[in-house]
């Protein structure tokens, strides 16, 4: 879209460059005049051909100017300006650039391949920036004009000029219309990672959950779809939910795809948005109170002397009995001079593994509201630097079907389109572990 007159003159970009690693700048615009040639070449001079990229920030303030920049290959894409931008609107601009180059030239391209389609990369320049501002960088709007390279020209061809015209300029670029299907489905995933700190006394130090909404839209049409959790305050926004009280959760650090109205979720928390064709991430959110632990994992660690350790864990599995998780394995860290370890578990199998320092505990399969226990007796190597164990937590990885750790849950999923037909709705939540550690 065209850039509002209210902007201020913070939020712009002054220039792009493509830079090789001698500091030379292979492609380049400046789109405005606060940020100069010699400021740039200033920055070439101090950060590129000095080879300090690998130790200084990619964020980097010169003569009032900033600069920003980010690597491919042997190229750096840098922007600049010389107000106070957003370094978040700026990254994300660089790596767009990024994954459009890689469309139009290959995921490998490099300073050869930039070279040999200059004439390609100053018309994507000026298409996905507007004196400064970041326009329309959809590869696959881009792909239907934009046909110097291999990319879309066939697709160009068969366009019709007046539909062409409507996805350039038209505020949904990330669905084509005419899109039919027999049978209308959404399939939606709630995927959610479950961190957890655990101190040597059992004091919890993190515990929060990072999860996203995974959706696979096969749907006709140009259909609006209306989306919600049970997060507290949409609950709140709809005065309560009526007769049962049914959970809520407090959501953080919300992100959503474009496609998403953000001015319909500020003013009622529903998630409205005219979804892509096939699979997209819709969200992706936090969660850091009331968590739910899938498994909780007691560790018994006595040492004998400087010959042998006695290991005794236990692992409860704390969610309902209808429920499993999958492909458990927990790794319990050994001395290095770990000699041999007699090993014996209530379940699954456990051997000690010397390439990861490690006795590793598989579990295929963990039923709900169960426990199992493992005991090991660890034999030692007496050494002549006898240098004291450092105690690397013990470390967890599973899989955990129709479980939500954080308890969201989708509340609707409701899909309008003109045609009015009806849409097969499928819901699926998976838990897994992410860093998920105890310290010993």
């Amino acid at each position: 879209h065209p850039p509002h007159l209210s902007y201020s003159l913070s939020t712009m970009i002054s220039a792009i460059l493509l830079v090789n690693r001698k500091g030379q700048i292979v492609v380049g615009r400046f789109y405005r005049h606060d940020v100069t040639p010699a400021q740039a070449e200033t920055f070439l001079q101090q950060v590129i051909r000095s080879k300090e990229t690998g130790t200084q920030p990619p964020v980097t303030l010169m003569d009032s100017t900033s600069f920003l920049y980010t690597r491919h290959t042997n190229l750096y894409f840098v922007a600049s300006t010389g107000g106070n931008g957003n370094p978040a609107l700026i990254f994300e601009y660089l790596y767009q650039k990024i994954a459009i180059l890689k469309a139009y030239l290959g995921d490998t391209f490099d300073e050869d391949k930039v070279r040999q389609n200059v004439t390609l990369i100053y018309e994507l320049m000026d298409e996905t920036m507007d004196f400064g501002y970041p326009q329309n960088c959809s590869i696959d709007v881009l792909r239907l004009y934009v046909n110097l390279g291999k990319v879309g020209a066939r697709e160009l061809e068969e366009k019709d000029p007046s539909q062409l015209t409507s996805q350039i300029t038209g505020a949904i670029n990330w669905r084509q219309p005419g899109i039919r299907y027999r049978k209308n489905e959404v399939y939606i995933d709630l995927l959610e990672s479950v961190n957890l700190l655990i101190s040597t006394s059992g004091q919890v130090l993190r515990n929060d959950v990072s999860g996203k909404v995974m959706m696979k839209t096969q749907l006709s049409g140009m259909p609006e779809c209306k989306f919600a959790l049970n997060d507290k305050l949409s609950i709140d926004a709809d005065g309560g939910g009526g007769g049962r009280r049914a959970r809520t959760v407090e959501i953080d650090d919300c992100t959503f795809h474009r496609c998403v109205r953000l001015g319909k979720f500020d003013a009622d928390r529903t998630i409205t948005f005219i979804p892509p064709d096939g699979e997209f991430e819709l969200m992706r959110y936090r969660v850091t109170d009331n968590i739910s632990l899938p498994i909780k994992i007691i560790p018994a660690i006595q040492e004998e002397g400087r010959t042998r350790i006695n290991i005794n864990l236990k692992a409860i599995a704390l969610f309902k009995a209808k429920l499993n998780a999958t492909n458990v394995v927990i790794k319990v860290p050994v001395p290095p001079n770990t000699a041999s370890c007699n090993i014996h578990t209530g379940a699954g199998r456990a051997r000690f593994e010397p390439e990861q320092r490690a006795i590793v505990w598989r579990i295929k399969r963990f039923g709900g509201e169960t426990e199992f226990l493992m005991a090991a007796a660890v034999d030692l190597m007496p050494s002549a630097r006898q240098k004291p164990w450092s105690r690397p937590p013990i470390s967890a990885e599973f899989q955990v079907p129709m479980f939500s750790s954080s308890g969201v849950y989708v509340k609707f999923l409701r899909v309008y389109d003109k045609s009015g037909y009806t849409a097969a709705r499928w819901v699926r939540y998976i838990t897994r572990a992410g860093n998920y550690a105890i310290r010993i």
